[in-house]
């Protein structure tokens, strides 16, 4: 084995890493170039991230106002008298209690080279509310809808039981009025069947800032149909969590508790093809250098050794199975495109070798090293959170086999051949 062939070898490594980010960058290009309108395309069709906020309500109650009114008289003479006005103020009433149940329905949809989330959620709540007066009042009550321009079926609106007089822009709230007499309470109940995206929020209060709010007799139960289920930074964990046939039953339980935060879950997310296959092609010049070290260690000391042009076809084979996984996963699941990707790659590798050193050595040096180096260093990409660990114990045991394989070698005389036989070479020519 030569410097000169190593720095050949050296050039076609370089060359590989080259083509593989411009690969991979095309990759990210198609995935996040078109991430925001597709996303907005599925919004449309399906539904934005949901937010209910729990219904607030007030009452109306007649006062009076005192002023002090100034009058110029022809004099210039300035007199003050005080003077009373009629004023309708308005009291916020505590919601009394909350009864509430969101079952969630995950259905992932793809655009693109990306999934999506969905959900369809069935949502049923009643809240009660008390007249705080002795005496009649108006009571207004708002229910805020989850999220705009959305489908909503199956939808009631009721107070005491009979269908609400609704006001207002419907498109975002619910609004009606009901005459409550002293110290009644009023009974609120709600219920529809929608659709959204990524996330589900149930909030204390409207809007959309978050501030302390007192939570009295609160119960809300929520059932999913999946079992990985997150809960996103800042939201309430529940309080009891039980496994059903399909996924989840989480409920959350407060007596009298005052917090800023609201409920939330998030629903989890498939694996998606154009970050993994973006992934996968930016990793593999590591996977390259693995098995050009391995292969040429082997050669030089097992032999055969191979010449630059064979690393040169063999770095092409490999291109070739992230070039087919990049552009294959638009059509088929990522699985089926990874695992072709991958045949096809290893059937170049091993029926060019074959021809080259035997089908012996193709088979037990080179198809092994690739399998392990490309096949299986990318596969652990499927394993999120465990990649970086199991690329790691590959690579300390490709480390440890290459050291006990290579411990009695002796490398003066392994570079000192190659010199020896061109000696001989041009000797014998002369």
């Amino acid at each position: 084995m030569s410097v000169r062939r190593l720095l050949a070898i050296g050039g076609i490594f370089a060359g590989s890493s080259v083509a593989w980010a411009i690969l991979g960058s095309s990759v990210l290009a198609r995935t996040g170039q078109f991430d925001s309108r597709l996303q907005s395309e599925v919004q449309l069709l399906w539904g934005g991230p949901h937010r209910q906020a729990a219904p607030d309500a007030w009452i109306e109650r007649p006062g009076v106002d005192k002023e002090i009114e100034e009058t110029k008289g022809p004099d210039g003479r300035v007199t003050r008298r005080e003077v009373t006005k009629p004023v309708v103020r308005r009291i916020p009433v505590v919601l009394a209690s909350t009864r509430a149940t969101a079952d969630l329905d995950l259905e992932h949809r793809r655009k693109g080279l990306l999934w999506y989330p969905t959900y369809s959620v069935a949502f049923e709540g009643r809240y009660t509310f008390r007249n705080p007066d002795t005496v009649e009042r108006a009571l207004r009550v708002r229910f805020p809808l989850p999220a705009g321009n959305v489908l909503f079926d199956d939808f009631a609106f009721a107070i005491n039981g009979q269908p609400a007089v609704l006001g207002a822009d419907v498109s975002k709230e619910m609004f009606a009025s009901v005459t409550a007499l002293a110290d009644q309470v009023i009974t609120v109940d709600v219920r529809y069947r929608s659709r959204g995206l990524e996330t589900w929020t149930y909030a204390f209060t409207p809007g959309t800032e978050a501030h302390a709010a007192q939570v009295r007799d609160f119960h809300l139960s929520v059932d999913t149909n999946v079992e990985d289920i997150d809960f996103p930074a800042g939201s309430i964990s529940p309080n009891t969590k039980t496994g059903t046939r399909d996924g989840w039953r989480l409920q959350w339980t407060f007596e009298n508790m005052l917090s800023g935060q609201s409920i939330g879950l998030a629903l989890p997310n498939k694996l998606n093809p154009g970050p993994f296959a973006a992934r996968v092609t930016f990793f593999a010049p590591v996977g390259l250098l693995f098995f050009l070290t391995v292969m040429v260690i082997l050669g030089a000391t097992l032999g055969p050794s191979l010449h630059p042009m064979h690393y040169w076809f063999i770095s092409a084979a490999f291109f070739a199975f992230h070039l087919l996984l990049a552009y294959l996963v638009d059509h088929v699941s990522v699985h089926v495109a990874f695992g072709a990707a991958a045949v096809m790659s290893l059937a170049l590798v091993v029926s060019y070798l074959r021809l080259v050193t035997g089908m012996r050595h193709a088979l037990l040096h080179a198809g092994a090293a690739q399998a392990v180096f490309l096949v299986l260093f990318s596969y652990a990409f499927f394993f999120e959170g465990f990649t970086g660990l199991a690329i790691t114990v590959g690579a300390i045991l490709t480390l440890f086999v290459l050291m006990q394989m290579t411990a009695r070698v002796s490398w003066d005389d392994v570079f000192a051949g190659a010199g020896s036989r061109l000696a001989e070479r041009r000797g014998s020519a002369g």
